[in-house]
């Protein structure tokens, strides 16, 4: 036999002996003591021999580690030694525990409390301060690490204000730490943890394969049961958002009804032909839903005669500015979630309008004030609640004219609003509210010319880039908002980097997401009137690409694109408009949306005031509600269905007009696709870019 046969052969001897060895051990831990005895007798009959359990050895000398450890973590928690005993912290307790288990989090809290007031506990008057000071430095570094997560707990929210107390041992919130009973119970609950983590394990190593195998087993079952999930969720997906089509064609329907109804009490005539238009949708979704016409009419005769609606109570607005200045963190996110509700829960008309009017005449945002901290600077609060709902609150008055008029009279706003954009995570609420706020701004000319100072373009082309890291709602909006700034002639200005603008938007056009058509397409059709951009394009062979995405199912989008072809071949030279011109191109057009209200991560704790009782019952005011006499919206001329947009817009106000073919809906943050990542989906350009040599 070779020496490299008889290797192998004592290698599967050895692999035998173990197997036997661990059959052994099993048999042992589970006093299996006939069976054990039977077993050892036939491996001894037949020579096989069976190795001793690893596992006592090993187990013995992880035993003796860390029972030093427990010692020494004993002695430096008596000793109020805050260093060595966070250093064994660290090293015997597993991460997955210490991250992830709230019994282990709160625990390590108080334990932190422990050691910060331990020079006060063992010598309440005479304790050395620069001790006292360092470890409270040594707390303060923990809350804004480690201790952040708890923050939102009301159990160990108090304790955020510790380090800055003088004297903690006077002070009644903290007067449980210093009575003799404290100490004692939190080393009882460090123990029984400790026996709990630090226990070695005794398990056979059978046992353990076997739950090791038994583990991936489990984990491919959920694998199976999450794809099953998804393919759910997609087909309640599909089933929402065509009952969402056929409640919009309802809404429509409905509208066209009350109006003839009101004809018809103010002895009007009303013309069949109004009332017949859409009959058939009418009677085929009412008949899918089983709504009967005698409940219909109903419903109709009953928003009819709903006119007169109550005026909301009236408000202290200093006290809620001052509140919303100095008050905690937990209550200016209640004050600005009740703000927002009241707008947002308003019945449109008049007792929404006086809600708005109410919050400008009393100069809510705080636009004339001269002092250096004002409501708005809660956009750069250190927490994040209160920057999301701030930022709603932007949001909701960005939804109505009235309230865009008012906030692009306030100076600092956009500098607030931009610096937030481009400093919150992508998939952050802060942001997107943010986002959708200015693409509502970008209505009004004053703004736009601010944005695109602001250099909003190249941001949003960066951000349009990497357009599969984003939601369908914010895609949408992102393209919205860069299309009303290219309309401007400043924003065509954008030519200085023309190849690049003009990849990210044709690679758009290619994108799953068909409503952002409109808005790639009016953004294209806008700086191709730059002869510059025109040059670039021709060399880029654009035209090609176009027309790579002309099909035959989307006339409308065939024709846009025709459009933008017949810009590109154009031999005219830039016309230039005046971008010193005073007029507004905003149309007074409300463009409120539920979405505003959407996944509120604030919930109010058990007795806890919030929304309208909160500022009823501690805000209330005299005679601060202003009404006021809503102009009419002057409605903007629009452009045909199958050219491209030559005035600004936003996604609110034209969810109506569909590119994308019938049937097709408005993207919400709530029924659009998850996000996915950049490269999973395959792009035509590149492909056509490579054939044409682009």
């Amino acid at each position: 036999m070779s020496s490299r046969e008889a290797a192998k052969m004592g290698d599967i001897l050895a692999n035998e002996a173990d197997l036997l060895g661990m059959i052994k051990e099993y048999l042992k831990f589970e006093e299996f003591e006939e069976t054990l005895h039977s077993f050892e007798k036939e491996c001894k009959r037949k020579g096989k021999l069976a190795s001793k359990p690893r596992g006592n050895t090993l187990n013995d000398s992880k035993t003796r580690v860390i029972q030093v450890h427990f010692d020494f973590l004993w002695s430096s928690f008596d000793d109020g030694d805050h260093r060595v005993f966070f250093e064994l912290w660290t090293e015997n307790i597993p991460p997955r525990v210490k991250d992830t288990d709230a019994e282990a989090q709160g625990l390590e809290f108080y334990l932190y409390i422990h050691f910060t007031i331990y020079p006060l506990r063992r010598h309440p008057v005479g304790h050395d301060r620069a001790e006292f000071e360092e470890r409270v430095s040594f707390f303060k570094q923990y809350l804004e690490t480690r201790g952040e997560a708890l923050s939102q707990t009301t159990e160990f929210l108090p304790y955020y204000a510790l380090p800055f107390v003088p004297n903690p041992t006077v002070h009644p919130s903290f007067k449980e730490l210093f009575q003799d009973s404290w100490m004692p119970k939190l080393r009882d609950k460090l123990e029984q943890f400790l026996s709990v983590i630090l226990k070695p394990s005794n398990s056979p190593r059978l046992m353990t394969l076997y739950s090791r195998r038994a583990g991936k087993e489990a984990t491919q079952q959920l694998q199976l049961q999450l794809a099953e999930s998804d393919r759910r969720i997609t087909s309640y997906v599909r089933k929402f958002n065509k009952m969402q089509a056929d409640y919009h064609n309802l809404i429509g329907i409905t509208a066209e009804l009350v109006d003839s109804l009101e004809a018809t009490a103010s002895g009007k005539m009303v013309r069949q032909a109004n009332c017949g238009t859409n009959k058939h949708t009418f009677c085929q979704t009412c008949n899918k839903y089983g709504v009967h016409k005698c409940g219909t009419k109903r419903m109709l005769e009953k928003n009819a005669r709903t006119k007169d609606v109550p005026m909301l109570p009236s408000l202290d607005y200093e006290k809620l500015k001052k509140d919303l200045i100095e008050g905690s963190e937990r209550l200016q996110s209640l004050l600005l979630q009740a703000l927002r509700w009241r707008l947002t829960r308003s019945l449109p008309g008049e007792q929404r309008d006086t809600v708005l009017q109410a919050y400008i005449s009393n100069d809510l945002l705080e636009r004339y004030s001269t002092k250096e901290k004002t409501v708005l600077h809660l956009m750069r609060s250190p927490n994040e609640i209160v920057r999301q709902y701030m930022a709603r609150l932007i949001n909701a008055f960005a939804s109505l004219a009235e309230g865009r008029v008012y906030l692009s009279q306030i100076p600092i706003l956009l500098k607030h609003l931009t610096e937030t954009l481009r400093k919150e995570e992508k998939e952050s609420l802060t942001r997107e509210n943010v986002l959708v706020a200015l693409q509502k701004l970008s209505l009004r000319r004053s703004q736009q010319t601010a944005m695109i100072a602001d250099d909003l373009i190249g941001w949003l082309v960066d951000e349009l880039q990497d357009s599969d890291c984003l939601s369908d709602y914010n895609l949408e909006y992102s393209a919205a908002l860069l299309m009303n700034l290219c309309l401007r002639t400043q924003g065509k200005k954008c030519a200085e980097n023309a190849k690049h603008v003009l990849k990210v938007l044709t690679d758009l056009l290619g994108h799953e997401n068909h409503e952002i058509w409109p808005y790639v397409n009016g953004a294209l059709y806008s700086i191709l009137c730059i002869p510059s951009v025109r040059q670039e394009a021709r060399e880029m062979s654009v035209e090609e690409i176009l027309r790579c995405y002309i099909k035959e199912e989307n006339p409308n989008l065939n024709r846009q694109i025709e459009f933008i072809i017949k810009q590109l071949n154009s031999a005219e030279e830039e016309g230039l408009e005046s971008d010193d011109e005073e007029e507004e191109d905003d149309n007074d057009e409300d463009l409120m949306e539920i979405d505003i209200d959407r996944e509120e991560v604030l919930q109010p704790q058990h007795r806890e005031l919030s929304g309208e009782s909160l500022l009823t019952t501690e805000y209330l005011g005299i005679l601060t509600n202003m009404t006021k006499v809503k102009r009419k919206p002057t409605p903007l001329p629009q452009p045909a269905a199958d050219e491209p947009l030559q005035r600004p817009v936003t996604p609110s106000s034209h969810r109506n007009i569909s590119v994308g073919g019938e049937g097709s809906l408005p993207h919400s943050r709530y029924n659009s696709r998850p996000p996915t990542r950049s490269g999973s989906r395959p792009s035509t350009v590149d492909s056509l870019r490579q054939s044409i040599g682009g």
